[in-house]
């Protein structure tokens, strides 16, 4: 978890009212009275700490610019460009050797989440709390798509428009859903007896 300590938040006169999917409601809303409750949320969307370090900074300073957004509302629209981008750094990582090189772009490795690496809604925990649907955005069929909204954050203004509800979220999801095979290994490696040997080399091959 990112440390966010050194950032200091005051209580606000008027209380934050976010566009945030809750339980069974994919278009519920969260109001923050204290400062303390918007820092406990934004802390509580960080991505699993066995991701790559490189990964896991981009993303964190995503969840600071959300943190800022008590200060100043806007800046959260900054946090979701941060976000998208540390989305696509993952993708990259994860799906960047699998896709030729001419067509790797961000909108074709959102696709390959889905179509060969089997990404479902029933595989997205935001969506199976809060109902809804998800994937469309990744291969299209949804617009604007998250590729679409990187596109216009990036090359647009990224303080203009209000946030979109639950983005944070879906990509800490997405995010982790990428890595899945990964934090498995890493968790089986930390279990496995040190005196068990080979046995790093065979989780390394993926022959376990």
């Amino acid at each position: 978890m990112p440390d966010h300590s050194h950032i200091t938040l005051n209580d606000r006169e008027d209380p934050v009212l976010l566009a945030w999917p809750t339980q069974g409601n994919a278009g519920g809303f969260i109001q923050f009275d204290k400062a303390a409750e918007w820092r406990a949320f934004v802390d509580s969307l960080a991505i699993d700490t066995r991701i790559p370090e490189i990964v896991r900074a981009k993303y964190a300073r995503a969840q600071t610019l959300y943190l800022l957004g008590w200060v100043d509302f806007s800046v959260v629209k900054a946090g979701e460009l941060a976000a998208l981008i540390a989305f696509e750094l993952a993708m990259m990582d994860r799906y960047g050797g699998r896709i030729s090189k001419s067509k790797r772009s961000f909108a074709a490795l959102l696709k390959y989440m889905v179509d060969s690496d089997g990404l479902t809604d029933a595989q997205i925990p935001m969506v199976v709390r809060c109902g809804g649907s998800a994937v469309g955005q990744l291969i299209g069929e949804t617009h604007p798509t998250l590729a679409e909204r990187r596109n216009a954050l990036a090359h647009g203004d990224p303080f203009d428009g209000v946030p979109t509800g639950g983005l944070l979220e879906l990509v800490r999801d997405l995010i982790n859903f990428a890595y899945r095979h990964y934090i498995a290994e890493a968790q089986f490696l930390q279990a496995a007896p040190l005196s068990t040997p080979g046995i790093e080399l065979a989780a390394w091959h993926g022959d376990l």
